[in-house]
């Protein structure tokens, strides 16, 4: 699994890089930003929108698919390109974050609602639950928030299930931990997530397994944890990147902030297999995907920027955080579109008034045109970052990205 990446060019004061990441169903251009397709669809925008917009690579749940049809119909009816009708390349997420949510992250008011980075002011914990999940040396028992059914992961069996979905690149089951779990559940968890990977490399190799799915030719990647501890990191990274795993992704916790996070992607990235892709887990804020490109990451999933596009913030070039939120009165009588510079369907058609109109009174088409521009922006800017790179001055840029953001 040597062979699925090139790296393109370097930038001459970063980590930044560009590559090439091949797979089944076509090329990833990295950087690259990868938009959350959770029930195998990207909300509110059908393939072919996505594929005008120019995304190249989404990223479906294992967890929730599993649920909600079920892998088993999926697969008779041809695995997820053809099911969804997304021809390009599809990874999917064992669902190791939900059950981290549905555990840890219940217990201790941490996850997508509430804050992952709970150490500074608004984003504290939230309301602590009972959890809904039983996690041991074979696996994983839960129960589903559809109808309390239990169901049972495992690291062979998400194998399977992934391989059934028809993924061109699938994640193995990992134990997610939360920013408040000490070092020595976090050790527990790390070096449990190591014994899982070994146990799915076994079966994704196994002789007669291609020969039962789909998509004969997957990508399988391994998931560095260890929390925000720099001596669990760097073991991980060894172990995880030590394995024959076609890439990298880097998840569980990443610190009680943003600089901690910083650090967690410092002790890491530099310990990773050159040549192999670095996918960094659920981070898609504008100042993150910086943050990251800048230290060598090459794909990053969120389902941030799709989720508050449908409740009215929207990317701009200029202004602070690069963001504004259409349900705002002053954009009530706005003439402009939401971003001049951007080429998007929205803003090629659409002034703002109109698009605060919608969202005030939350007309259905509102949640497609604010998404189209959400992800029509991260593609042109996923796109500038490339260039700079490739000229070397990837730190000018994003400096001058930051300097607009006053």
């Amino acid at each position: 699994m040597d062979d699925v990446f090139r790296v393109l060019s370097e930038d001459c004061c970063t980590a930044a890089r560009t590559g090439l990441l091949e797979t089944q169903h076509g090329t990833v251009h990295t950087p690259a930003f990868v938009p959350v397709a959770t029930q195998g669809t990207v909300k509110a925008i059908d393939p072919r929108t996505l594929n005008d917009i120019g995304v190249q690579i989404i990223i479906a749940n294992a967890y929730h698919l599993h649920l909600r049809p079920g892998e088993s119909l999926i697969h008779r009816l041809g695995g997820l390109h053809a099911f969804s009708g997304w021809q390009g390349p599809i990874m999917t997420d064992s669902g190791g974050f939900q059950v981290f949510s549905l555990g840890a992250g219940k217990l201790h008011g941490v996850g997508k609602v509430a804050s992952i980075f709970p150490g500074k002011g608004k984003s504290g914990p939230h309301k602590q639950g009972k959890s809904l999940v039983e996690v041991g040396e074979t696996g994983v028992t839960f129960r589903s928030i559809i109808d309390g059914s239990r169901h049972r992961f495992s690291p062979q069996g998400v194998i399977g299930l992934e391989r059934k979905l028809g993924a061109d690149i699938i994640l193995v089951l990992d134990e997610c931990t939360s920013p408040l779990h000490d070092y020595e559940y976090t050790r527990g968890a790390m070096q449990r997530t190591h014994r899982w990977a070994q146990r799915a490399i076994e079966e994704f190799f196994r002789p007669s397994a291609e020969m039962e799915f789909p998509n004969p030719g997957p990508i399988l990647f391994g998931i560095v944890q260890g929390g925000a501890y720099q001596d669990l990191r760097a073991q991980s990274a060894e172990m995880i990147g030590g394995m024959d795993f076609g890439g990298i992704a880097i998840g569980g916790s990443l610190g009680r902030s943003k600089d901690e996070m910083h650090q967690v992607l410092d002790w890491t990235i530099p310990l990773l297999p050159a040549g192999k892709p670095r996918h960094l887990l659920g981070i898609g804020e504008l100042e993150d995907i910086f943050a990251a490109v800048r230290r060598g990451v090459d794909t990053f999933d969120c389902a941030s920027p799709t989720r508050i596009a449908r409740n009215g913030t929207v990317f701009v070039s200029e202004g602070r955080r690069h963001r504004i939120n259409l349900r705002n009165a002053r954009f009530k009588d706005d003439p402009r579109p939401i971003d001049a510079g951007c080429d998007c369907e929205t803003c090629k058609r659409y002034s703002r008034a109109y698009l605060h109109h919608l969202c005030r009174v939350r007309e259905l088409s509102f949640y497609r045109l604010a998404t189209i521009h959400n992800l029509r922006f991260l593609v042109n800017l996923m796109g500038e970052m490339r260039e700079a790179i490739e000229r070397g001055n990837f730190s000018e840029m994003e400096r001058a990205w930051h300097a607009t953001g006053r």
